[in-house]
């Protein structure tokens, strides 16, 4: 996919496009934890439902906005899986790929701590929040097949609506997955550096990167195959 900017400023955009996500994700984690009362009373089931309800209210609105802002710049993946994926669909160069996702991580990485320093807490934290079972890790290979699916047969069936198709499912899958729907890398690992309701531990980055590529090559072929007559 073309854009017409220079590979500098496509970059750059996927870094602070995942930046200004990853401040989506965390910060409207900690306020609706705070305001919800569910860090002072986690147990409390009510409580920690309506912190998740803002968690992914707010972070399908900021998904939008950021797609429809970043998106004639870099394509708007703000995702490694998105882009390897976009790399198998001759949309841009295995290098570009592999750079998007290095910008990526380091961007995500950089919200996360610009999040710290909005709520005053310190930048360099590493979460505690065990995310390991069976049906976690299950859980993020259906959000990000789903995601994968949502992006690349969205595009080729009703290309325009994209950014609100994107932004709807991961509010929906918030709710109907185990996960939360993580279905990122970058994602994931950005979170690691946040002990806060949208961490992850540290250790359990491995299984959910790899739930996010085995969903994330699952939709691709998928896609393929539902294809397979137009690209003859």
């Amino acid at each position: 996919m073309k854009h017409g900017y220079s590979s500098g400023r496509r970059y750059v955009a996927e870094a602070l496009g995942t930046a200004m996500l990853l401040c989506i994700v965390v910060g409207s984690g900690i306020m609706a934890e705070r305001l919800s009362g569910a860090a002072a009373v986690p147990t409390v089931p009510g409580a920690v439902a309506i912190a998740l309800l803002a968690n992914a209210i707010a972070t399908g609105c900021g998904l939008y906005a950021l797609i429809c802002v970043f998106g004639p710049i870099s394509g708007a993946h703000f995702n490694p899986v998105v882009s390897i994926v976009a790399w198998r669909e001759k949309q841009q160069s295995g290098c570009d790929a592999a750079i998007y996702a290095a910008f990526q991580t380091i961007g995500g990485i950089a919200g996360v701590w610009l999040t710290h320093l909005m709520f005053a807490l310190p930048v360099l934290q590493f979460s505690t929040h065990q995310r390991n079972s069976s049906a976690e890790i299950l859980s993020d290979v259906v959000a990000t097949f789903g995601l994968i699916l949502v992006i690349f047969q969205g595009s080729k069936t009703a290309a325009k609506a994209v950014p609100a198709m994107v932004a709807c499912y991961i509010t929906a899958a918030y709710w109907f997955t185990a996960s939360t729907s993580f279905a990122n890398p970058a994602v994931t690992i950005a979170r690691a550096f946040s002990n806060t309701f949208a961490g992850i531990a540290p250790a359990d980055i491995a299984g959910f990167v790899a739930a996010q590529c085995v969903g994330a090559a699952l939709a691709y072929l998928l896609v393929r195959w539902f294809n397979a007559d137009e690209a003859r």
